[in-house]
Parts: C-alpha cells; sequence; structure tokens
C-alpha cells in the first residue's frame, strides 16, 4: 500500500501545481495582451460605458444595424446555445418567425440573400460580430431610417470590417452602431 501512496500523493501534488498555479498564470500572461488587459473590451460614449466589444447586445430598432439574435436574451450570465435541434419544430417556427420580421423591415432584400446569422443564434447566445454580408444586407433599411445615402453606410460598414488570421471577415455591431450614432450626431 505504501508503494502506492507515495506516488499518488506525489502525481496529486505535481497536478495541484500544474493545473492550479502554472495554466492559471500562462492563461493570465496571454490575456494581458489582448484588447482591456483580460477584462473585455470596454466601449465608452459621452463618459459612460455602453457596452463590451465581444458581448453581444440587443439592436433591433429600424435605424440600428440589427444583431445576432440570442439564445439567453442577451444575458451575459447565461451565455448558452439553443438546445432545439436543426429539426425541432418549435425551433423552425422561431427561425421562420425571425425571417418573416426581417423581411419586413428589410423590403428589398430578397429571402436567399439573408444570411443566417441574422434569424439563427449563435453557439454562446452572445456573439457581438456579423459577417460583412449581415451587415451590408441592411444597408437600405438604416440608411432610410437615418436620411443618409446608402453609399455612406455602406462605406461606415467598410471601415468597421474586421479581418482575422484564422476568422472570417467580419463586423462587430456594438462598434458599428456607435459609429452609426457619432455620423449622424445621436447621443
Amino acid at each position: 500500500m505504501k508503494s502506492h501512496l507515495l506516488p499518488a500523493v506525489r502525481l496529486t501534488l505535481t497536478l495541484l501545481v500544474l493545473c492550479c498555479v502554472i495554466y492559471p498564470a500562462i492563461v493570465w500572461a496571454a490575456a494581458q495582451l489582448a484588447p482591456g488587459h483580460g477584462e473585455g473590451e470596454q466601449l465608452m460614449k459621452n463618459g459612460r460605458l455602453v457596452g463590451f466589444a465581444n458581448v453581444g447586445q440587443k439592436f433591433d430598432k429600424p435605424e440600428y444595424f440589427n444583431s445576432r439574435p440570442s439564445a439567453v436574451g442577451y444575458k451575459a450570465d447565461g451565455s448558452a446555445g439553443s438546445n432545439k435541434g436543426p429539426s425541432n419544430p418549435d425551433y423552425l417556427k422561431e427561425v421562420q418567425a425571425r425571417l418573416d420580421t426581417f423581411l419586413v423591415q428589410n423590403p428589398s432584400v430578397h429571402r436567399n440573400e439573408v444570411p443566417a446569422e441574422l434569424i439563427t443564434a449563435s453557439g454562446s447566445g452572445l456573439d457581438p460580430d456579423l459577417s460583412v454580408q449581415g451587415a451590408l444586407v441592411q444597408v437600405a433599411r438604416v440608411a432610410k431610417a437615418r436620411g443618409l445615402a446608402p453609399a455612406k453606410v455602406q462605406a461606415l460598414v467598410a471601415q468597421h470590417i474586421q479581418s482575422g488570421m484564422l476568422a472570417p471577415d467580419r463586423v462587430n455591431v456594438l462598434k458599428l452602431n456607435l459609429a452609426l450614432d457619432d455620423m449622424t450626431g445621436k447621443k
């Protein structure tokens, strides 16, 4: 029994140091290189916090670019995707309702032009980004609601395209909507 106890204690202590000290220290050090130094990238407007760049928020007014739907109601403390499968009748009704609403709000857009991310929730339920197509398909509605030329709004989208080494090009909805407010002088 003693021949098994000593190696088990050594292994436990080694894993304790590795998993509870060394690994968290490496993760903390890597986080210090990220925007916000591991605290998230805070976005401020007029001296007050309006959100975090990496957490999706609900935007559904016509004068704003819509965000991706959330399975958790945009509650960051409950990050999760939907447990409904793609053949679930309730889920299909929900997606169809989102599509119908989007098409009513964007009458110049055809059904086959609507990117999936505008009618389906992300795996986390808090995705802050849209594909470039997901933003561009909303330009006509936003431009009309704001009284702006569509080309001006499209140029703003182009300025907010973020390229990633491993991820496809994307647009952060909160940053885009804040820039839109700045462009039109909205507080």
